[in-house]
C-alpha cells in the first residue's frame, strides 16, 4: 500500500485526490482519537454494525514498510468500503519531556484483500518502534463514513537497511571519497588504562565489542556487529597517521598486511556525518569464515580488496601495497581479536581532541551528500 504524498491539511476524510488512489494506495487523513471522540468538523459517524478488527497481524517488516492483516467477522463486511489506520512512533519514556511529539500518522486506504504493504519513507524510520490500531469504514453518498470502534493497539519494529539500501549509500559515498593515498599501518588510539587492562585481563589481546550506535539510523551493524575499531587515514604531506586523535594519547599501530590480506573480506557499513564538512565511511575486516564474515556476509554489501574507492590491498612486485581514500574519514572495524604483540604501542605526540569523537554521534538527517530516500 504505497501512500501518495501527504497532505498539510485536511478537514475530512474526504480528498480531492481520491480519484487516483490505487488499489494499495494511503492517503493522510484528519481521524477521530482512539477513544472515540469524534471531531466536529471530520466528517465521521460511527455505527456499531461494521466489524471491528482482530488478531492483527503485522509481517514482512522492512525499514520503511510492512504487511498487516487482520481478522473480522462476516458481519455487514460487505459494507466496508475503507480501512482507517492510526500509526504511531511509541512513545519513549526516557526521552526528552520538552521535545517536540512526533506527529501521529492518519491513513485511510481503499478495502482490498489482506495482507496489504504500507509503505512510505516519510512516516516509516527503520529501527524505531510503533504502535498500529485499525478502524473499518463504510464511506456514505455524503461523502461521510461510517467506522467501526478501533482494534486493540499492536507493537512492532522497523527492520534496518537492506543490502539494497547500503548499496545506495555506498554509491553516494563513492561519489565523495576522492583520489586513492598509500598507507602501511592501521592505528587505534586510546588511554594509557585500556592497554594495561588488555595486558592483565585479557592475556595481551584486544577484543571485540559491540559497535556503538554512531552513523545511520538504520544501520545493520549498530548495537550488534562485533569488532575492534581502527583508523588508517594519513596525512596527505607525511604518509603517516596524524599525531592528533579524538580517543586517547595512546596509539597501537599495527602493520596493514597483519589485518588485512587476501585471507580477508572487506564489507562497506555504513556512510555518516555529524553536522559538518567531514564524511565518515565504515568498513569492515573480516577473516574469512570467521563468525564476523558471516554476519557481514547476510547483510553488508561485499567490496573488492583490490579495487573499490575506499580501502584497497594489492600486491606489486610481490610486496602488498595498500591504499585509502583521501576525501573521507574511515572508519575500520575488524572483527577478530588482534594481539597487543603484533604491534606497537606507543604516546603521541599531538593532541586528543575530543570534539571530533564518533562515539554514539548521531547522524545529520539533512545532509543530502549521505542520506538515501529511506527513512533515516
Amino acid at each position: 500500500m504505497e501512500a501518495p504524498r501527504l497532505a498539510h491539511t485536511m478537514s475530512s476524510p474526504t480528498s480531492p485526490c481520491e480519484e487516483v488512489i490505487k488499489n494499495l494506495s494511503l492517503e493522510a487523513i484528519q481521524l477521530c482519537d482512539r477513544d472515540g471522540n469524534k471531531s466536529q468538523d471530520s466528517g465521521i459517524a460511527e455505527m456499531e454494525e461494521l466489524p471491528v478488527p482482530h488478531n492483527i497481524k503485522i509481517s514482512n517488516i522492512t525499514c520503511d514498510s510492512f504487511k498487516i492483516s487482520w481478522d473480522m467477522d462476516s458481519k455487514s463486511k460487505d459494507r466496508i468500503t475503507h480501512y482507517f489506520i492510526d500509526l504511531n512512533k511509541k512513545e519513549n519514556k526516557n526521552s526528552n519531556k520538552f521535545k517536540h511529539k512526533d506527529v501521529p500518522t492518519k491513513l485511510v486506504a481503499k478495502a482490498v484483500p489482506l495482507p496489504m504493504t504500507v509503505r512510505g519513507h516519510w512516516f516509516l524510520s527503520p529501527r524505531t518502534e510503533y504502535t498500529v490500531a485499525v478502524q473499518t469504514a463504510s464511506k456514505q453518498v455524503d461523502g461521510d463514513y461510517v467506522v467501526s470502534e478501533w482494534s486493540e493497539i499492536i507493537e512492532f519494529c522497523t527492520a534496518d537497511y537492506s543490502k539494497v539500501h547500503l548499496t545506495q549509500l555506498l554509491e553516494k559515498a563513492e561519489v565523495i571519497a576522492g583520489r586513492m593515498l598509500k598507507l602501511s599501518v592501521f592505528y587505534r588510539n586510546q588511554h594509557k588504562e585500556y592497554f594495561d587492562y588488555i595486558r592483565e585481563h585479557h592475556g595481551n589481546a584486544m577484543q571485540p565489542s559491540v559497535k556503538d550506535n554512531s552513523g545511520s539510523h538504520g544501520s545493520p551493524i549498530s548495537g550488534k556487529l562485533e569488532g575492534i575499531f581502527f583508523s588508517c587515514n594519513t596525512e596527505f604531506n607525511t604518509g603517516k597517521p596524524p599525531q592528533d586523535s579524538p580517543y586517547g594519547r595512546y596509539r597501537f599501530e599495527i602493520a596493514a598486511e597483519k589485518l588485512f590480506n587476501p585471507n580477508t573480506n572487506l564489507y562497506f557499513g555504513d556512510f555518516y556525518c555529524m553536522y559538518t564538512a567531514y564524511h565518515y565511511v565504515i568498513l569492515v575486516i573480516a577473516p574469512v569464515g570467521s563468525p564476523g564474515d558471516e554476519f557481514c556476509k547476510q547483510r553488508l554489501p561485499q567490496l573488492n580488496i583490490k579495487d573499490n574507492k575506499f580501502l584497497t590491498c594489492d600486491e606489486e612486485d610481490g610486496v602488498m601495497v595498500y591504499h585509502h581514500a583521501q576525501d573521507v574519514i574511515l572508519e575500520v572495524i575488524y572483527t577478530d581479536p588482534v594481539d597487543l604483540s603484533l604491534g606497537t604501542v606507543a604516546e603521541i605526540t599531538g593532541h586528543q581532541l575530543m570534539s571530533l569523537s564518533t562515539a554514539n554521534a548521531k547522524k545529520d538527517p539533512s545532509c543530502k551528500t549521505c542520506n538515501i530516500s529511506v527513512g533515516r
